[in-house]
């Protein structure tokens, strides 16, 4: 790649003002970012003129793609009448019944600004609920940058320690031991050892926070008798279910949780459900988002936030979730069923070690023959990942926007034709990377 282009000259500039020339590690690439001029349905044009396919949809926040007319004419019309206010608003009101009618596990809700700050949230409120202090968490899932929601997201082979008992792995150095030792790992989808974990901790874990279709394990759905071996010990121990729909309420119209016989106590969301504008979001049963009522005296978990239901966002969030109705769900869900087809007959026709995995509009490809069902054996090593920057280089460089971890989003926006040109990528792609990754394989 040229050094002598917009991007480049932008990127000098950044590096002067920011640490590593960005706000979010996600945009960098080597040599340098490249950056956006538009975003028009499932396309970006960069300010190079170049034109993409965009199945990142950052980061599974644009569930109708970029700049759909109706979200866009919604806010403009909004914006004209005032973006914030120390004062309620109606759209907050109708959004928040329009959200809790998604699901009978809402009872309540409220919004934020992030889905970091939505997992935070219930993290505090499982506290205030409960009067402990640990947590139970997933290891390798990831829930955003609070302290207590990270650990063990990146552990590795050298750190991570016994299956039995998986040691609380910062991410951040710096974090306090404190930190970790309120932080009880399991692992996923082994419902005998993450019980018998729990068991040693039953008096002092708050909540268990799961996704059920966690991206950095590897889009690998929560086995039914994993997520009810859950719910039924945070039942009989007094805990709270918390789980994270940040990236996987787009899978369902009520969100991942519909595809399992339980009910949740707590819900974190972020993302789509703000129509491309920064949101998250808290939901669940009304005895517990109760912590933060302080209507009734003092609350136990006192919630404030100065963006927090701003009226852009609740409108772009209440007209994208609109639009995705049961039709649309099912129709994104059926065109990504085909992808993931695709996808693994592009996989079978290249004859290379490598599967796809996901479930409703997420999938992701690993170069690896059998899918992966847990964590550890969904790690990427050094050479593994050679041949994931391989593919996601050639993918970029042949039109398509994929997120890091070889994982991609769809949006409403996509027809055949993007799932077409998607497959005959990663097939020329494949075939391209083969003798590495055959090399990795042996």
């Amino acid at each position: 790649m040229s050094e002598h282009t917009k991007s480049a000259a932008l990127y000098d500039r950044a590096k002067q003002v920011m640490p590593g020339g960005c706000s979010r590690n996600t945009i960098l690439r080597k040599p340098h970012p490249i950056y956006a001029a538009k975003g028009e349905g499932c396309f970006v044009t960069d300010i190079e003129g170049v034109k993409r396919i965009d199945f990142a949809n950052n980061v599974a926040s644009l569930i109708h793609g970029h700049a759909h007319p109706a979200i866009v004419q919604a806010v403009n019309a909004q914006l004209a009448n005032g973006s914030a206010f120390t004062l309620g608003t109606e759209i907050e009101v109708a959004y928040a019944e329009q959200m809790v009618a998604r699901s009978p596990n809402f009872e309540k809700i409220r919004f934020v600004n992030s889905g970091t700050e939505a997992v935070m949230s219930c993290i505090k409120a499982a506290r205030a609920q409960t009067g402990r202090a640990k947590i139970a968490k997933v290891e390798g899932s990831y829930h955003g940058l609070y302290d207590y929601a990270e650990v063990s997201q990146t552990a590795k082979p050298a750190s991570w320690g016994d299956a039995d008992a998986p040691n609380s792995v910062p991410v951040a150095k710096g974090t306090p031991q404190s930190a970790l030792n309120d932080v009880v790992v399991i692992p996923f989808n082994d419902p005998e050892r993450a019980i018998a974990i729990l068991d040693a901790h039953k008096a002092d874990i708050a909540g268990i926070l799961i996704d059920l279709l966690p991206h950095r394990i590897g889009v690998i759905p929560a086995l039914p008798d994993f997520v009810e071996a859950l719910r039924n010990w945070a039942t009989a121990n007094g805990a709270l279910m918390i789980i994270d729909e940040v990236i996987t309420f787009r899978t369902n119209f009520g969100g991942a949780q519909e595809g399992y016989n339980i009910k949740s106590d707590l819900t974190a969301m972020g993302k789509m459900i703000g129509g491309g504008f920064p949101v998250g979001a808290i939901a669940g049963r009304a005895e517990v988002m109760d912590v933060m009522d302080p209507t009734q005296g003092p609350a136990a978990f006192p919630h404030y936030g100065t963006f927090n239901a701003n009226p852009i966002t609740m409108t772009a969030g209440s007209m994208a979730m609109q639009m995705f109705d049961q039709p649309a769900v099912a129709e994104l869900n059926a065109l990504a069923d085909k992808a993931r087809s695709a996808l693994a007959e592009a996989i079978r026709i290249a004859d290379v070690p490598a599967c796809v995995t996901g479930r409703g509009s997420m999938f992701r490809i690993h170069m690896k023959k059998q899918a992966p069902t847990s964590y550890r054996n969904a790690f990427v090593g050094p050479q593994e990942q050679a041949c994931i920057s391989a593919l996601l280089d050639h993918m970029f460089d042949n039109g398509l926007i994929m997120i890091e971890t070889c994982s991609g989003l769809l949006s409403t926006a996509m027809t055949q034709a993007e799932i077409d040109q998607l497959a005959d990528t990663v097939l020329n792609g494949l075939r391209k990377i083969k003798p590495l990754l055959l090399a990795t394989a042996a």
